[in-house]
């Protein structure tokens, strides 16, 4: 009988065995991408209209690392803005948005925990994707969901979203006065740049 035969068979064998667990290990272990957001080349700018004109104003972004599994559309980490750097150009204004909306004091931060991501970023692209988390503000959770538009080339994100924040409806004291209405609703525009890993 040649022996060469089975010796073949037992060396096939193992190649087959080998690519298997390859592969087994390649989609337990799927693609994953790290943001590592930058606070100082990330705007947020917030506008909240009253019945004379329209108040703009910006937070500052303390810090953000996002990580998000292409395959599974899973996303962890958070983003995280501290209330008190609220800035409108009036420092009055400002301070009673700080004490009586915000009360940064008692509610130093407003954080974004994302859970999932629809769609997969390329390189060299522009493109939209979805991310659904919790926004945690004012010491209460509330569902948020994102358009972001991005662009990623060179290791570097370029992110743009935008949403509304029913502030009065969440919670937070709404500061009209007979004199002065204000609205109900806060719309937020965010402008972030990451790198990534």
């Amino acid at each position: 009988m040649n022996k060469t035969i089975p010796n073949l068979r037992c060396v096939l064998a193992m190649v087959v065995i080998t690519l298997l667990a390859a592969s087994a290990g390649a989609q337990s272990s799927p693609a994953k991408m790290t943001l590592h957001f930058d606070p100082a080349a990330t705007k947020i700018d917030w506008t909240l209209k009253d019945i004379l004109h329209t108040v703009h104003g910006t937070f500052q972004l303390k810090r953000g690392v996002l990580v998000f599994d292409e395959d599974a559309g899973t996303a962890d980490g958070e983003i995280i803005v501290e209330t008190a750097s609220a800035e409108s150009g009036n420092h009055l204004r400002d301070e009673r948005m700080k004490k009586d909306v915000l009360e940064s004091t008692k509610y130093p931060e407003a954080i974004f925990h994302p859970e999932k991501v629809t769609g997969v970023v390329h390189d060299g692209q522009t493109q939209t994707v979805t991310v659904e988390g919790t926004f945690t503000i004012h010491g209460a959770d509330h569902p948020l969901f994102l358009q972001v538009r991005t662009s990623l080339s060179d290791g570097k994100l370029n992110a743009t979203t935008s949403f509304v924040v029913p502030y009065v409806a969440w919670g937070m004291k709404d500061p009209s006065t007979l004199m002065l209405r204000v609205g109900k609703d806060v719309q937020v525009k965010v402008e972030a740049r990451a790198t990534v890993q």
